[in-house]
């Protein structure tokens, strides 16, 4: 008399999968915290160069160059808080990143797993040239404007802080706008973004784009804002390429897996 087997719980190995993916995730934002902290540190024993010979060499370029002044009693010390932190970040950036894809590796298929250190690097590859682009074509544009613009008969003093936050933020965006490509490209791998719509919806996004350079270009300086445009729009058609790259890859792996069935039918 053979005994019976009983059925086996799936639950347990349905939790012990969960918590092992949230493990996963709490090592991928420990490891991501601390690259941020060897950034700051970083950034914190180098603050003065990055100040000097990063951040305030734009403002050297201009004509006429810009007067900053700091408003505040602490105000520098609260400066150099500021870079380091932000430095921090945006040093790490590239390394969080890579953990991310390794994270999101796991649960790919096969063939895509191949592509996590080839898109690890673009990706990298593509914030960097998001921030170089901002920092020697975007930023010295702006800033030019910005000090010959107006009379002479009034003196331009610009606070530190504030020129600060400009800094930043003309950087930071340009790195994330960079991205698009690889977004898309992701997207479309999902099934939920096809180069069918965004060519369909081109008209609409050129006049979003032209929206957006209006709005990140300082004092709406119209050549800032077609510098702007100009990488904006081949960043878009980027992605639209990116996105019929994996189209064209569905279909031809949905044209390979009918040929195989119908090879293994006939087969059998």
């Amino acid at each position: 008399m053979s005994e019976s087997v009983p059925p086996k719980d799936t639950s347990s190995d349905v939790e012990m999968s969960i918590w092992d993916h949230l493990e996963e995730l709490r090592w991928v934002v420990i490891k991501a915290v601390i690259g941020i902290v060897v950034g700051v540190i970083i950034c914190a024993i180098f603050g003065e160069q990055i100040l000097n010979y990063v951040i305030l060499a734009p403002t050297k370029n201009t004509k006429p160059v810009m007067d900053l002044y700091n408003p505040e009693v602490f105000g520098q010390l609260s400066l150099y808080m500021e870079i380091a932190i932000w430095g921090g970040v945006i040093l790490s950036f590239p390394y969080t990143l890579i953990q991310i894809w390794k994270f999101i590796s796991p649960g790919l298929k096969d063939k895509e797993i191949a592509y996590v250190r080839q898109i690890s690097f673009f990706t990298v590859l593509s914030f960097i040239i998001g921030l170089a682009f901002a920092y020697w074509v975007m930023l010295p544009m702006a800033l030019d404007f910005a000090a010959d613009f107006g009379t002479r008969d009034i003196r331009n003093l610009i606070d530190i802080h504030k020129y600060l936050g400009i800094f930043l933020e003309i950087i930071i965006i340009s790195g994330l706008v960079f991205e698009l490509p690889l977004v898309s490209f992701f997207l479309s791998k999902l099934g939920i973004l096809t180069p069918t719509f965004m060519r369909h919806y081109r008209r609409h996004t050129i006049i979003v784009l032209l929206f957006l350079a209006a709005i990140l270009s300082p004092g709406g300086n119209p050549i800032l804002q077609i510098v702007l445009f100009i990488p904006l729009w081949t960043l878009f058609e980027l992605s639209i390429f990116a996105s019929a790259i994996v189209a064209r890859q569905k279909r031809r792996d949905a044209a390979l897996a009918v040929v195989k069935a119908e090879s293994d039918a006939a087969a059998s």
